[in-house]
């Protein structure tokens, strides 16, 4: 029985960084992914451009050569997919973690394909799987999207867009200017302030001129097969003709599988145990990496300030 040093739930970048963190200590490790190397942004939508700039994406002190001061998906998944290349990162693509448990000291790891053992386990699994949904009547209707890739499938149709943040406001500019008719419901008073700051005036300003109508302080209720019905800002109920809702409401990380593999969540924000010394959880050589440690507060963490994580870990873990 082959009992690895680490296994990396995950092939994000972060978890990318663990398992070129644990190369260079010749600790021996494999990287399980349910999906492609970095998954979740080969889901992103495809014209997507990050806040950060590439320097600040970067890994292991690998150089992110772009040419636009902000790099979009398609040069970030080649810069990732590219390391997992050059470096021959042991990786298993396609294959669901299903369950972690643990005996004395060592960790078996069940997936849809096959058992692991292993000393550590490292999870890296981001927050991008399980759709924050809203709960209401008709959000099950396939004409709800809870994800938005490109605006060609909406040319010409009448498009509810939820929430104020950047996929919602990025959702909005890019299917008004290919010929959707857009209206954005959106809870609070006004444009999220964390909106990147090129994207924010250009959605102001369409909402102003008319352009893109935005019902600010209000709420959705129902989701019929032709209309939506919300509720605005003077209480009062609403119903439009609507041919899609794209319901760009954000998204939440496993919580059932960080509970199940033993990990304490915490709080409102089901925040998971951790020692932010060692990053390592409750569970003794269990330990979390990048977004999913912030529960549900899934702005707190991201590539640029939680690329520490790895070197974190692996010395936590040479230092038993």
């Amino acid at each position: 029985m082959e009992i690895l040093d680490i296994l990396i739930i995950g092939a994000g970048p972060i978890g990318l960084n663990c398992a070129l963190e644990a190369n260079k200590s010749n600790l021996s490790y494999l990287i399980i992914e349910k999906g492609t190397i970095v998954n979740s942004l080969y889901n992103y939508p495809l014209y997507m451009k990050f806040f950060s700039t590439a320097d600040k994406l970067e890994i292991n002190e690998i150089p992110f050569i772009s040419a636009a001061p902000k790099p979009g998906r398609q040069e970030a998944l080649e810069y990732y997919q590219g390391i997992a290349r050059q470096k021959n990162l042991n990786i298993n693509l396609y294959e669901k973690v299903l369950k972690v448990s643990k005996n004395d000291e060592i960790f078996e790891i069940k997936t849809s394909k096959s058992t692991y053992y292993a000393k550590n386990v490292i999870i890296s699994t981001g927050f991008y799987d399980i759709p924050n949904l809203l709960n209401i009547p008709g959000e099950n209707l396939e004409k709800v999207k809870h994800y938005y890739t490109e605006p060609y499938p909406y040319a010409k149709q009448k498009i509810v867009v939820i929430g104020s943040s950047n996929s919602s406001v990025d959702a909005a500019l890019e299917t008004y200017r290919k010929g959707a008719e857009v209206t954005m419901i959106i809870r609070n008073s006004e444009i999220s302030s964390s909106v990147k700051y090129w994207v924010k005036p250009d959605i102001e300003n369409r909402i102003a001129e008319g352009s893109i109508k935005a019902h600010f302080n209000a709420e959705l209720l129902e989701i019929k097969e032709h209309s939506v019905i919300f509720k605005d800002k003077t209480g009062q109920l609403n119903e439009i003709e609507n041919d899609f809702v794209l319901a760009m409401t954000g998204y939440l990380p496993d919580f059932d599988f960080l509970k199940n593999s033993g990990i304490e969540l915490r709080g409102e924000c089901l925040n998971p145990f951790y020692n932010t010394e060692t990053m390592e959880t409750n569970v003794p050589n269990l330990y979390l990496a990048g977004v999913v440690c912030g529960g549900k507060d899934t702005h707190l963490w991201f590539i640029e300030n939680s690329r520490i994580h790895a070197e974190i870990i692996i010395q936590h873990i040479l230092s038993k």
